[in-house]
């Protein structure tokens, strides 16, 4: 028992001493700071370095809550406070202060303006330093300051560093005057500054020649009354430099090669060897900007033999970017594009390399679509259409579209090859797919306007697809289809009548369609046409807003009650002849862009104003070595392309010729005149001229004589015929 009490005491003991510790390093805790881990440095003793960090941090603090910048002031107010008391180094915050300086607060403007004095007070001499790190990068941050007192003042330095013993600071003294030109053009203009750097094409460094290349170029860029001329002797020899400079510099030269206009052939094939080597460089930039130049340079080479071996150059260089990322293969894509319609002989066997991978991004893949179109002949149609059928089942519906697009248009472009295209888009529609059905519907229409009575018997298969058509070029098409072909087609009305159920909730696009293949119908089927045709063209010209569709109403009207022969001729007409070649540009385009490529013009296929409007545009000038014949603007007209034809629906721009106001209200009395005479029976049948079921523009009865409302959106206008002779029914005064 006494050895049990004894354990009981020791152990009360033990407690109590163990909670009086911890008691103790209760009181004494806040008060401990435990040692930093290695790297990390405690607020408790900041450095310098941590103190201009922190607040680099609190300078650019705030964002957009802070309206009034007052999370700025303070940090500004620590600045200037550490910079005059506690005379701590704060330079390293000078591009931060700079930032400040745009902000429009009186008070961060003092605060700014006292950092600046301050360390300019302080260093003066940095100009001057011995080390030329220092003196270019003390000559770039007075260069980088838009204030007008500061921009004044670098100009001394400037040309006193334009001619320093280090190529480093040459380099950067050059491109300061582009950027002073970019302040102050009337000071720059008005100073040697820009002779000065025409004198250092002259050096005997390669960096400097490219960098005061580029500066000119810039300032060349930006001025009107600047000319830039470069001869054959300036020209050789920054070819000759090349080789010796950075690839950044290579660029430049290659730049500025475009300024030279070559005036003897041997001159221009000659540089264009001398800067073939530049094709195999491992920068994107320097190939594409050779490519640029050496395109350049063709247009003023005779031997259409050289042209052909350039041209055979310039293939491996575009093949090899597309071994790049993705953002690259996409540029050298959009160029390869525009290359191909300027020079086919460029890249005509290497088709494969176009063919898409898995894991291409859409736009990729989408460009690579086009490549191969550009590429496909009668002699790779076989490999072409097995990937095209490839590609028409994959998961992306847009991709989907655009194959199955490409397999329509290669039955337009490649004649030979047509039936293997069609075969190929009729098991793709037997797919039974919504999308495919519908693209497929679209191209079949053009190859039958392509190949007329040559492939009609496919179109038992379309009809078979006509409830998965809900997209209105597609219904357009199948519409354009049965007008067409209404005599071969058996219900060919049930199926417009079907139609023509929706007619009020459809796009103008198949309204536009389903009145001209009524028409049709009515002109190839008279007996199956006829109930219909009154219906629609009642529809158009009475219960539509829309004036394009009222137009065509009164037009299909008039033509059908005056002349169903004529009406015949018109409507069912040989239509003009398409192509594939939608894609092409203009002559005039094309040839500008071909002197921008490489550039982001080129990724947009736009003239180079449309894209930088302040960019200046190129053009190739005059020489006796000029090739003029081999130009695009030298050629002949541009085919007509399926952008313009081979669309039903579309409304049309026409250009009305008159000789005079009196002339055109002569035309408007005598159709009037006209059309209020004829009751033929064709009319009679068509029950078109009816009181009780007029259309037209809503024939209204009064004082003994027909009258008609020429637009029911307007306030009535209502015009009289007078039924006079001399009128010979023409409709249109040419």
């Amino acid at each position: 028992m006494s050895s049990g009490g004894g354990d009981a005491k020791l152990f009360a003991r033990v407690r109590s001493f163990l909670l009086l510790l911890l008691h103790c390093a209760m009181m004494f805790l806040p008060h401990y700071v435990p040692p930093a881990p290695y790297g990390f440095r405690s607020p408790y003793f900041q450095t310098p370095q941590g103190k201009v960090a922190e607040l680099r941090l609190e300078l650019n603090s705030g964002g957009k809550k802070d309206k009034n910048h007052a999370a700025k002031k303070i940090a500004l107010k620590k600045i200037v406070a550490n910079m005059t008391m506690s005379n701590n180094d704060m330079v390293a915050l000078f591009p931060d202060i700079v930032g400040c300086m745009q902000i429009p607060s009186l008070e961060i403007k003092k605060m700014c303006f006292l950092f600046l004095v301050n360390y300019a007070r302080m260093k003066p001499d940095d100009m001057h330093d011995s080390n030329p790190l220092v003196r270019a990068l003390a000559l770039r941050t007075m260069s980088y300051i838009h204030v007008r007192e500061f921009v004044e003042a670098t100009v001394p330095p400037t040309k006193n560093l334009l001619r320093d013993a280090d190529p480093y600071v040459r380099k950067t003294a050059a491109f300061c005057v582009a950027k002073l030109y970019d302040h102050d053009r009337h000071l720059v203009e008005n100073s040697d500054l820009i002779d000065r750097l025409n004198s250092m094409l002259r050096d005997d460094n390669p960096t400097v020649v490219a960098s005061a290349l580029a500066s000119l170029m810039d300032i060349w860029e930006r001025s009107d009354a600047i000319k830039l001329t470069i001869d054959y002797g300036n020209a050789s020899k920054m070819v000759q430099i090349l080789p010796d400079c950075s690839e950044w510099g290579q660029t430049y030269i290659l730049e500025a090669l475009m300024s030279y206009v070559p005036q003897e052939s041997s001159e221009a094939l000659l540089l264009a060897e001398r800067i073939s080597p530049r094709l195999s460089h491992s920068n994107s930039a320097v190939v594409l900007t050779c490519i640029r130049v050496i395109l350049y340079l063709m247009n003023y080479i005779a031997d259409q033999k050289q042209i052909s071996l350039l041209c055979r150059k310039l293939s491996p260089p575009l093949v090899t970017l597309l071994a790049k990322g993705p953002e690259v293969q996409y540029l050298a894509l959009r160029n390869a594009l525009l290359i191909l319609q300027r020079r086919p002989e460029v890249l005509r066997n290497d088709i494969r390399v176009f063919f898409c991978k898995y894991n291409d991004p859409i736009y990729v893949k989408v460009t690579k679509l086009e490549l191969i179109f550009m590429l496909a002949t009668e002699k790779n149609i076989d490999e072409v259409l097995t990937e095209l059928r490839e590609y028409a089942t994959e998961i992306d519906v847009h991709f989907v579209r655009k194959s199955v697009r490409a397999i329509g248009k290669l039955a337009i472009k490649i004649e030979p090859a047509a039936r293997q295209c069609i075969n190929t888009l009729l098991e793709l529609v037997a797919t039974k797919v919504t999308y495919i059905v519908q693209e497929a519907t679209v191209v079949i229409r053009n190859i039958f306007r392509k190949y007329p009575n040559q492939y009609e018997s496919i179109i038992s298969t379309l009809c078979e697809n006509l409830d998965s058509l809900d997209e209105p070029e597609a219904k357009a098409a199948m519409i354009w289809v049965i007008g067409q072909y209404a005599s071969r087609i058996e219900n060919s009305d049930v199926l417009l009548e079907d139609f023509l159920y929706s007619f009020a909730d459809e796009p103008v696009e198949v309204q536009l369609a389903l009145l001209t293949a009524t028409v049709k119908l009515f002109i190839q089927r008279p007996t199956k046409g006829q109930e219909l045709v009154p219906k629609v063209l009642k529809w158009a010209t009475e219960d539509t807003d829309n004036p394009d569709l009222r137009d065509r109403g009164y037009m299909y009207w008039r033509l059908l009650s005056s002349d169903p022969a004529t009406a015949k001729k018109i409507v069912m007409g040989e239509k003009p002849a398409i192509t594939a070649e939608s894609e092409k540009l203009d002559p005039v385009t094309l040839e500008e862009m071909c002197l921008n490529v490489g550039t982001l013009a080129t990724v947009y296929l736009k003239p180079v104003q449309q894209v930088f409007r302040s960019a200046r545009p190129r053009k190739l000038i005059d020489s006796p070595a000029l090739q003029k014949h081999t130009l695009p603007t030298a050629n002949g007209l541009e085919a007509k392309s399926l952008s313009t034809f081979g669309r039903e629906g579309q409304p049309a721009v026409l250009q009305r010729q008159s000789n005079g106001n009196g002339n055109l209200a002569a035309a408007v009395d005598a159709a009037d005149e006209f059309f209020a005479g004829v009751g033929n029976q064709q009319m009679a049948q068509m029950h078109i001229n009816g009181q009780e079921d007029g259309f037209g523009g809503s024939p209204t009865v009064g004082r003994g004589e027909m009258q008609y409302v020429v637009n029911q959106n307007a306030p009535e206008q209502i015009y009289q015929p007078t039924m006079g002779g001399g009128s010979n029914g023409d409709l249109l005064m040419l």
